[in-house]
C-alpha cells in the first residue's frame, strides 16, 4: 500500500520587470485542489524595507553586515525616511563562521524590543505574501490537509535574488500564532522550480554520513574550537570526534537517552581539511546519503566557495555535480552564509547594489538535483549549532521527514535560547519539488516481523495462511480483484481505513472491520494450526457454512482452510481463507 503524501502548496515570487522595481507577482505553482492555482500582483511596501533594516542592525554579526540592499531596486533607505523604532544602544553579537565562536555573546538588548522586532518582521512578511487569493488558496489547502489528517507542505520559490536573504522562516499571521516554520500543521521549506529531475528515490535502510571539517574562519582566536594555531589540525580532529559522537548517539537513542527499537542503522565517517580530490574520491568510492560540512565559506557566483583546507576550495557548482552523481540525498552546511546570495555593486557613485542570481549555495545544489539542502542564513554559535544538530539527528533517527526534523530541531533552539534570540531563525531548508523529504521508511510503514529462527511460536508458524480476493463475475472492472494477502506474523487486519492490511473500499465495510489471527496453546506443536476471525464491525461478517451464509457480529469464529467470507454485506466481494501446511519429509 502506497504511503499517503502530504498535500503541498508551492508559491512562486518574482519581480515584474516591466512594471517597476517594486512590483511583484505571486502565484501558486502547486496546490492540492484544481482551483487553488491563483495569481496576485502586489507592491513591495516601504514598511518591509524598514523592518529589514532594523533586523540587520539588530541581528547581523558585528562588522559583517551583508551590505544587502534594503529595497528590491538596490537602493538604501535614507535615515530621514526610516520609520523603524530606534535600535537599542547595546547591539547583539553572534559568532562568525564555521561552527561559530565559543558560544559567548555580548549582553543582548531588552527582550521586549527584540521580540517585538521579530514579530513585526514576521507579520509583515506574512501579510505581504498571503494576501488576496493567495491567502484563500492557503486556507483551502490547510482544510484539505486537516481532512486527510496530514500536515500541509508549504514551499516558496524565491525568483528574485534579493528576497533570498530575508528570514521567511519567521512569518506568522498573528502574535499569538506560531511561525510558519514551527507550526504543527505546516511543513515549511524553500524550493526552486528550475531544477533537474530526480531519479527514482527509495527509502534508505541505513544512513551513511560523511562529516567534513574544512578550514576555520580566518582570524579566529586561539581559544576558538577552530583555532588557526599550530595545533589547529589536532583540535579539528578532536572536534570531528566530538561531532561524530553527537551524531552516533543521536541515531541510537531517543530524547530520554534510551535506546530506540526503531532507530536507523548509522555510519559516520570523517574527513579533516581534505583536498577537493580527496573529498570527491571518498564520495565516489563510498555510499553516503548525507553530507555534513562545517568550515569557512563565502558567497559568490556559482554557489560561492567552501574552503576545505588552507590551500584548497571547491565551488558550489562543482560540489553539486559530485553530490548528484554520488546520489547524496541530504547536504547540511554550517558555512558562512550557506543560504545567502552574494552581492555586487551596480554603480559605485550612488552605492546601488544587487544580489547575484544563483549565488546561494543551497539553491545551486537544489538546482542541480540534490533532493534536500540545509544551510544557515547567518553564522551560528557553537553551542547553538551542536544543539540543533543533535535534535535534528534525533528526529531523523525517529524516521521523520527532513522538513519535520528541521522543525523539531528549530523548536529545540527556540526552547533553549528564547524567541528573542535569532538562533532558531538561522536554519534554512531547501527541498527539491519532487522530494517528499523521507530519507528512511517511516515508522508507520515498518513491518514488524520476527526472524524465522525465533524461539517464539509466532516466529516459526507451522503453516502459511492467506486471504485471497475472488473476482466478481458480474462486475466489469479493468483491474483484477483476485489479490492475495499473506497473514504475516499470525495476523491480518481488514477494513475500509488505510491503516489496514486489507483495504476494502465498500460503503458497508467499517473502518476497522475484522481481523484474522493465529492462536496456539502453550506446548501445542503437533495439533492443527488454529486461525480465528474476530469481528469489530457495524454490519458484521458473513461466513459460508454448510447451511449457507451466516453472520458473525462482534464474535470470534474458528476458520477452516477454504472458508469463504464477505465483509459487511451479501453484495460484497468474496474472500477465501486458505491454510497451507508444509509437507513433512518421510
Amino acid at each position: 500500500m502506497a504511503r499517503p503524501q502530504s498535500p503541498c502548496l508551492s508559491i512562486a515570487i518574482a519581480r515584474l520587470r516591466t512594471a517597476g522595481a517594486n512590483h511583484f507577482a505571486t502565484w501558486v505553482l502547486q496546490a492540492p485542489y484544481p482551483s487553488g492555482y491563483v495569481h496576485h500582483d502586489c507592491m513591495w511596501p516601504q514598511t518591509l524595507s524598514q523592518s529589514w533594516k532594523a533586523w540587520q542592525e539588530m541581528f547581523s554579526p558585528s562588522g559583517t553586515i551583508h551590505e544587502l540592499p534594503l529595497n528590491p531596486d538596490g537602493s538604501f533607505i535614507s535615515p530621514e525616511n526610516s520609520l523603524a523604532p530606534p535600535t537599542p544602544s547595546v547591539p547583539l553579537h553572534l559568532g562568525q563562521g564555521g561552527w561559530g565562536d565559543s558560544g559567548k555573546q555580548n549582553p543582548s538588548p531588552p527582550v521586549s524590543y527584540s521580540s517585538r522586532l521579530m514579530q513585526h518582521m514576521g507579520m509583515n512578511l506574512w501579510q505581504w505574501l498571503f494576501e488576496g487569493p493567495i491567502q484563500g488558496s492557503l486556507q483551502e489547502s490547510k482544510g484539505i490537509a486537516i481532512g486527510q489528517n496530514l500536515p500541509l507542505r508549504v514551499r516558496i520559490d524565491l525568483r528574485e535574488p534579493y528576497l533570498i536573504a530575508l528570514p521567511w522562516e519567521i512569518m506568522q499571521p498573528q502574535p499569538s500564532q506560531p511561525t510558519i516554520s514551527l507550526s504543527q500543521q505546516l511543513l515549511f521549506s524553500r524550493t526552486t522550480s528550475n531544477v533537474e529531475p530526480l531519479p527514482p528515490l527509495h527509502p534508505a535502510e541505513s544512513l551513511n554520513i560523511l562529516l567534513v571539517l574544512g578550514q576555520a574562519e580566518p582570524g579566529r582566536g586561539a581559544n576558538s574550537q577552530f583555532s588557526s594555531s599550530n595545533n589547529g589540525h589536532l583540535q579539528l580532529g578532536e572536534e570531528a570526534l566530538a561531532l561524530a559522537r553527537v551524531l552516533k548517539s543521536a541515531f541510537q537513542t531517543d530524547d530520554s537517552g534510551q535506546y530506540s527499537d526503531i532507530s536507523v542503522p548509522t555510519r559516520v565517517d570523517t574527513l579533516i581539511e581534505p583536498t577537493a580530490a580527496e573529498l570527491i574520491s571518498r564520495l565516489e568510492t563510498q555510499s553516503y546519503n548525507i553530507l555534513f560540512y562545517a568550515g569557512h565559506g563565502i558567497p559568490g557566483p556559482d554557489g560561492g566557495l567552501l574552503f576545505l583546507g588552507p590551500d584548497t576550495a571547491i565551488n558550489g557548482t562543482e560540489l553539486a555535480q559530485v553530490l548528484v552523481r554520488c546520489r547524496v540525498t541530504l547536504a547540511v552546511f554550517n558555512a558562512c552564509w550557506g543560504a545567502q546570495p552574494a552581492v555586487e555593486r551596480l554603480h559605485s557613485t550612488n552605492g546601488q547594489q544587487q544580489a547575484i542570481a544563483r549565488s546561494s549555495l543551497a539553491e545551486v545544489l537544489i538546482h542541480h538535483g540534490v533532493p534536500a539542502v540545509l544551510g544557515m542564513r547567518d553564522s551560528i554559535a557553537d553551542r547553538e549549532a551542536l544543539s540543533f544538530i543533535q535534535s535534528f539527528a534525533q528526529a531523523l533517527a525517529r524516521r521523520m521527514s527532513v522538513d519535520r526534523a528541521v522543525a523539531v530541531a528549530r523548536q529545540q533552539l527556540l526552547t533553549l535560547y528564547g524567541f528573542n534570540q535569532p538562533a532558531w531563525t538561522l536554519p534554512v531548508l531547501y527541498m527539491h519539488p519532487e522530494f517528499d523529504g523521507q530519507l528512511t521508511e517511516p515508522v508507520d510503514d515498518l513491518t514488524t516481523e520476527l526472524p524465522l529462527n525465533s524461539s517464539t511460536g509466532l516466529g516459526r508458524l507451522p503453516s502459511s495462511a492467506y486471504l485471497r480476493g475472488r473476482d466478481r463475475p458480474n462486475v466489469k472492472s479493468t483491474e483484477s480483484t483476485n489479490q492475495v494477502w499473506p497473514i504475516r506474523a499470525g495476523i491480518v487486519r481488514v477494513g475500509r481505513g488505510e491503516q489496514n492490511d486489507v483495504v476494502i473500499r465498500e460503503q458497508w465495510v467499517s473502518q476497522k472491520h475484522a481481523e484474522i489471527f493465529y492462536r496456539n496453546s502453550i506446548g501445542d506443536t503437533e495439533g492443527e494450526p488454529s486461525y480465528f476471525l474476530r469481528d469489530f464491525s457495524r454490519y458484521g461478517t458473513l461466513v459460508l457454512g454448510q447451511s449457507g451464509w451466516q453472520r458473525v457480529h462482534h464474535q470470534e469464529l474458528l476458520l477452516r482452510s477454504g472458508t469463504q467470507l464477505k465483509f459487511g454485506s451479501s453484495q460484497g466481494q468474496i474472500f477465501e481463507f486458505t491454510i497451507e501446511v508444509p509437507k513433512t519429509s518421510g
